[in-house]
C-alpha cells in the first residue's frame, strides 16, 4: 500500500498525538491549526503532555493555518475541540468554522472524520450539511465518518498505537445514505 496524505485539523491532546502517529507510520501530514501551535511545531516545542519534543521533531509534519493545504489530503480528520456551554452543552462553534474551512477546499474521493468529542447526529446534521455546499455529495463523491476519540491524555495503559486496527478501521467504514 502506498503513502497517503492525511491532514489533521486541530492539533490538541487527540490532534497532535494522531498526526505523529501518522508521520511515524510513514504517511504524509498536513496539520491545521492556530498560528501558536504552528509555530510551536515548526520549533519543534510539544506542548502535549503525551508526545516529547523529540518525537514532534523527528514526524515530519507540514503543519499550517491555511485549508488550501488540506486540498491533496486523502483523508481529513477534525479533532477540534468542542468546549462545553454554560448549559452544559458542547459548543460546535470550532466545529462548524472547521466544516467551513474543508467546504472550500473538498475534493471529490476525500474521506472526512469527524474525531471530536460530541452528541451523536453531529456528523450527519451538522458537518455533511456544510460539506455538501461545496457541491459535492456525500456517499457519491467523498466520504464522512465518526471515531470516537481514542485518546486519553496521560494514560499509558491505552494508547493510539493499542488500539485494534480492525476496530478503527470498522469506525472509519461507513458511509452517510
Amino acid at each position: 500500500m502506498s503513502a497517503q496524505t492525511i491532514g489533521v485539523v486541530g492539533l490538541g491532546y487527540v490532534g497532535l498525538p494522531l498526526a505523529v502517529a501518522v508521520a511515524e507510520a510513514g504517511d504524509s501530514v498536513v496539520a491545521l491549526d492556530t498560528v501558536r501551535k504552528i509555530a510551536a511545531i515548526h520549533r519543534g516545542d510539544s506542548y502535549i503532555e503525551d508526545i516529547s519534543s523529540e518525537r514532534l521533531l523527528a514526524a515530519r509534519i507540514d503543519a499550517t493555518t491555511r485549508y488550501a493545504k488540506l486540498a491533496k489530503a486523502d483523508a481529513v480528520i477534525i479533532c477540534v475541540p468542542t468546549p462545553l456551554t454554560r448549559n452544559r452543552e458542547p459548543d460546535l462553534g470550532p466545529l462548524l468554522s472547521a466544516a467551513r474551512g474543508m467546504r472550500d477546499v473538498l475534493q471529490a474521493g476525500q474521506l472526512v472524520v469527524l474525531e471530536s468529542p460530541t452528541f451523536p447526529g453531529t456528523t450527519r446534521d451538522h458537518l455533511v450539511p456544510i460539506l455538501e455546499e461545496s457541491g459535492l455529495k456525500v456517499g457519491l463523491d467523498f466520504n464522512a465518518a465518526f471515531s470516537p476519540e481514542r485518546v486519553d491524555p496521560g494514560r499509558t495503559d491505552h494508547t493510539l498505537r493499542s488500539t485494534p486496527p480492525k476496530r478503527i478501521s470498522q469506525q472509519l467504514s461507513w458511509r452517510l445514505p
